[in-house]
């Protein structure tokens, strides 16, 4: 048995960590059965956690190509119970994501979330304050609901991971599971007869041959979109020499306008070019791109403008590029530019949809 904890979806950020970095590991480990956090109810349903980028993008279609068993395992309250406890059905998106808090946006702004790698969580010293957390109770009793549910939910988690191993007697499982719950799950199934747990660091790192054998187009169109057109932009906290290989690795792969799209966001960004070269830029991708939509958004509900990452996710590659232009026009102090462009774009959205425009537009002057 091997948990590797993780970071949701920090593998886009930290190079590292990259979805290939996980493949080659899931490859060296070369299991008989992946358990993945979702719970089986909803993972027959193929549905996941938006922010899970790791099990549906990376581990998910890695087993699936494989023919290995794919276990789901998590727990999580009934929305009756959660509204019950909370006040709210935790899986429910409000239709203006906040920029904090809860059902934020997701970015990772801390420069040491970009240096993470494979084996973070195997030191404890990497966890102590999730750790610390969940041992020391509320204040008040009334508000100790978060700490108790996750304790009852990982080792719920643990009791079927374990119930997936009995099913694999002698065989190997991989468990990828948030890195706050690997230390209760490391310690229920270190009970369990039968089961013997190993360290993911014990197996080693995969090498850079083994790396560059499993990077894919898909991973890298992830990891730009993700830290060009998502919120993590506007942090300023991106690892430039990894987003320039990710970028320049796309320049052959076909989609021509979405990629030039990309390097013109990650030029300015990196101040390699103007903000008038940029506005150039996105008015000849705009008028190239037809009908391209983009290779990887995270969005899960189509019907939504909005990712779990990027307020304006569900866009075409044509749309983008007047959005960015739009940015870049308010940014320039072209107010009238703007506005006529944020019409044109409504104009081709549904109702629901332009509200949300009409709710994030604010972001594109920040």
């Amino acid at each position: 048995m091997i948990v590797l904890g993780v970071d949701h979806a920090a593998q886009l950020v930290a190079r590292e960590d990259r979805p290939a970095v996980l493949a080659a590991f899931l490859d060296r480990a070369a299991p008989d059965a992946i358990c993945i956090e979702r719970s089986p109810e909803a993972f027959a349903r193929n549905d996941f956690y938006e922010f899970t980028y790791e099990v549906q993008d990376v581990v998910v279609p890695f087993a699936r190509e494989r023919n290995i068993d794919v276990c789901p395992f998590d727990w999580h309250p009934s929305t009756e119970d959660a509204q019950l406890g909370f006040g709210m059905d935790l899986e429910a998106i409000p239709e203006i994501r906040p920029i904090r808090g809860f059902q934020q946006f997701l970015t990772f702004p801390e420069p040491a979330q970009l240096h993470r790698t494979l084996f973070h969580a195997d030191d404890p010293h990497n966890v102590t304050r999730s750790t610390q957390w969940s041992l020391t109770p509320a204040a008040r009793t009334a508000q100790d609901l978060p700490r108790r549910l996750f304790l009852y939910r990982t080792f719920l988690q643990a009791k079927r991971i374990a119930a997936a191993a009995r099913a694999h007697p002698g065989g190997t499982v991989v468990v990828v599971v948030g890195e706050f719950h690997k230390r209760d799950i490391d310690a229920v199934l270190a009970d369990e007869p039968g089961i013997v747990v190993v360290q993911p660091s014990s197996l080693g790192a995969p090498n850079d041959a083994d790396v560059h054998q499993r990077e894919l187009p898909a991973y890298r169109f992830a990891v730009a979109s993700f830290n060009l057109l998502g919120r993590q932009a506007e942090t300023g906290n991106r690892d430039d020499a990894f987003l320039r290989e990710t970028v320049d690795a796309l320049s052959g792969s076909g989609a021509a306008a979405e990629v030039q799209l990309l390097a013109t966001r990650l030029d300015l960004l990196q101040g390699r070019i103007s903000r008038a070269e940029a506005i150039g830029r996105y008015r000849q991708i705009a008028a190239i791109a037809g009908e391209a939509r983009f290779t990887w958004t995270g969005v899960k509900d189509i019907r939504r403008l909005d990712s779990w990452f990027d307020p304006f996710g569900n866009l075409s590659v044509r749309q983008r590029a007047h959005l960015e232009l739009a940015r870049e026009s308010i940014r320039a102090g072209r107010r009238a530019e703007a506005d006529r462009l944020r019409t044109a774009l409504g104009g081709e959205l549904t109702a629901r949809q332009r509200r949300q425009l009409d709710g994030y537009w604010p972001l594109l002057a920040k």
